[in-house]
């Protein structure tokens, strides 16, 4: 199983990034995709999820709007469109696929994003 994100990176305040994560060794439409954040010194909260049947839903306020989580079944990948991104965006971004009833998880390793000018 290998979960890998890429397109992480430094851009200057009110920038975009689209982050991928290109997932290998299990059906991956058949899994709940999700992406987290942990900035420094903070704790690793969950950003937004996209389910199997391409439900999506955001859990961080100030990404409403901002941040659009899509999913490519055909090219096993997921990614994180994130527009208008301010300094407190900051942090390595995690991929995570959770199986139907939760039995098996999988992370990326992360990549990280820096906003700043």
């Amino acid at each position: 199983v290998q979960v890998v994100e890429s397109g992480g990176g430094l851009v200057q305040p009110g920038g975009s990034l689209r982050l991928s994560c290109v997932a290998s060794g299990f059906t991956f439409s058949n899994y709940g995709m999700r992406w987290y954040r942990q900035a420094p010194g903070k704790e690793r909260e969950l950003v937004a999820q996209i389910t199997s049947a391409g439900v999506m839903a955001y859990y961080v306020d100030s990404e409403k709007g901002r941040f659009t989580i899509s999913r490519d079944n055909a090219k096993n990948t997921v990614y994180l469109q994130m527009n208008s991104l301010k300094p407190e965006d900051t942090a390595v971004y995690y991929c995570n696929a959770r199986s139907p009833y939760g039995q098996y998880v999988y992370w990326g390793q992360g990549t990280l994003i820096t906003v700043s000018s």
